[in-house]
């Protein structure tokens, strides 16, 4: 199938499954596209498996989402254009106030989770009796770990939570987002040695290559474009200086192993901040904050879409079901002693509120980066029980943590 055709059929299940949402669930935008996409994939399925479905049509949608490489579709395609639209909002004043809470919970944090849940899942895995290894396991951590600001941000801005910890929860999830990815691409290589003596200053020197490299090389895009949208004033070329940062830059990034997602953070908070106070005139402001909520929304609702449709090329055992069914409580173990250790280091001698935690344990959302890493695992890896699990982890973190963050903050 054409690549405009896959385009052009997900753009139109996008806007039915908005529409139906809209009109009849009233759900979150992405959280409802997400669970119609779900329940029509299930409804194909169920169909299909009675013969109710006639002219090949389960075929047809099968062969529609095997044509689409997800994991190539966002970590290459839409991630960059993203994280950098999710960062264009973010205060960077009030996020430097809280600059070594972020550091550590998007660092320390994502390191701490890999091992917990790599820890407990290699226990559970010898139980069930899963061909998994415990370098296999900490890969699953490491894909399951980062909060997925896709997920995050849009639900954090309805959620009505102190200034202070939404800058914080926001500005973990924008980083540890590019932290988990180069967490994953680490172990993953570990992984490929396959018992060799691999050393650990490579190991610390690629780790440290990728993401100071990408914080680097975000502040070297954002600064160039400020100056390019100072020397100007005229919105159509300042929005293509915009476009051009996020393609260019992402690209650039990937070629030189350094972190995507990290420069377009970096680069997007300078031009977020910097670029807009400075840079713009009131309309190219307004245009260019148009523009790229738009992009936002719509990429989003086709990545919350996809998310969906991959639900019919999941293969689930029984072990792998039991096993997804035990990394949901494993995952949030997790998050909650590698969100509580750096907080309690941070507080030093101050109390830490249980309130905080909890609502930074439930608040940290999974989301389509978690599938797409999956989905680039090879075979040997335990990749057809891990994908699985994966999913089911997002899934859970979507519908119900993501439908009751609100109403746990509110208590």
């Amino acid at each position: 199938m054409k690549l405009l055709n896959i385009i052009a059929i997900l753009v139109t299940l996008s806007a039915a499954f908005g529409y139906v949402n809209s009109r009849f669930v009233k759900l979150p935008t992405t959280i409802g596209i997400m669970l119609v996409s779900m329940l029509v994939s299930i409804g194909v399925f169920v169909l299909g498996r009675l013969g109710a479905l006639g002219l090949g049509i389960e075929e047809h949608w099968l062969a529609l989402i095997r044509n689409i490489d997800f994991n190539q579709t966002l970590m290459v395609w839409m991630l960059g254009f993203l994280l950098f639209a999710g960062a264009l909002h973010v205060d960077l004043s009030e996020m430097l106030k809280q600059k070594w809470e972020i550091l550590v919970f998007a660092t320390a944090s994502v390191i701490i989770s890999t091992f917990v849940i790599g820890a407990l899942l290699f226990l559970v895995s010898g139980w069930l009796g899963l061909p998994l290894k415990f370098i296999h396991c900490l890969l699953f951590g490491a894909l399951v770990s980062p909060t997925d600001p896709i997920a995050v941000l849009e639900i954090l801005r309805e959620a009505g939570l102190s200034k202070r910890l939404e800058t914080v929860i926001s500005g973990e999830s924008l980083f540890n987002d590019g932290i988990g990815v180069v967490v994953f691409v680490t172990l993953l290589s570990v992984a490929a040695a396959d018992g060799q003596a691999v050393s650990p200053s490579a190991v610390l020197l690629s780790f440290t290559w990728e993401a100071a490299g990408g914080v680097f090389l975000g502040i070297l895009l954002g600064l160039a474009g400020y100056h390019a949208l100072k020397s100007i004033d005229d919105y159509h070329v300042e929005i293509l200086i915009t476009l051009s940062m996020v393609t260019g830059g992402y690209t650039l990034a990937t070629a030189i192993h350094m972190s995507g997602p990290i420069t377009m953070v970096v680069a997007g908070l300078i031009t977020g901040n910097r670029g807009r106070q400075f840079a713009m005139s009131d309309r190219t402001r307004e245009r260019l904050d148009s523009f790229w909520e738009f992009v936002d929304q719509i990429l989003n609702s086709l990545l919350f879409v996809l998310i969906g449709l991959e639900l019919l090329t999941i293969q689930v055992s029984w072990v792998s079901f039991v096993a997804g069914l035990i990394a949901i409580p494993v995952s949030l173990i997790a998050r909650f002693v590698s969100v509580g250790l750096p907080f309690a280091l941070l507080a030093l001698n101050k109390k830490v509120s249980g309130r905080t935690l909890t609502v930074m344990t439930w608040g940290g959302l999974r989301g389509g980066i978690a599938v797409a890493l999956a989905l680039a695992l090879p075979v040997s890896f335990g990749r057809d029980v891990i994908i699985p699990m994966t999913y089911m982890v997002v899934v859970f973190s979507i519908l119900v943590q993501g439908l009751t963050i609100k109403h746990l903050i509110e208590r």
